[in-house]
């Protein structure tokens, strides 16, 4: 259905330790400078500079946080699951919806500076570190073509 979560042959080589992790700050440094991006034309659309979570010190914390988290979930499911490419298509996108309520729950919040402009940089925000991160995971965390 989706080559994104598309299993790897078995003879594939894994990247070592140090690989993956490197490649994860890389990941992450790339989330941050593309969220960057994403606060920088908010603002120039109109999102008040009030709005906290589009401070620099504020998503970066969370961009790192989520990279970090979704790795470790790919790494338990990758590990676990018998159809780990079967369990991301379903589950991937309704994590990543589910990561929109509490921006969803503070767009109805009277937060200073709060508006739904700044809500929706939110969301984009966490469409741009699963559009960083599923990638870099693929390579960093292959899949197993099955589980034994």
């Amino acid at each position: 259905m989706n080559e994104q979560f598309t299993a790897r042959p078995a003879e594939t080589t894994r990247p070592g330790g140090l690989v993956v992790a490197g490649g994860l700050l890389a990941t992450a440094a790339v989330a941050v400078a593309l969220n960057a991006v994403v606060a920088v034309i908010a603002r120039a659309a109109g999102v008040s500079g009030d709005f906290a979570p589009l401070h620099l010190s504020d998503y970066a914390l969370l961009t790192v946080v989520g990279v970090l988290a979704g790795a470790g979930g790919w790494a338990l499911v990758r590990a676990r699951s018998a159809h780990p490419a079967r369990v991301f298509r379903t589950w991937i996108p309704v994590i990543l919806l589910l990561t929109f309520v509490p921006d969803i729950l503070l767009g109805t919040s009277d937060e200073p500076g709060t508006s739904w402009g700044g809500v929706i940089a939110l969301m984009v925000m966490h469409l741009v570190v699963a559009a960083v991160a599923i990638p870099a995971f693929r390579f960093l965390l292959p899949l197993p073509a099955r589980q034994d």
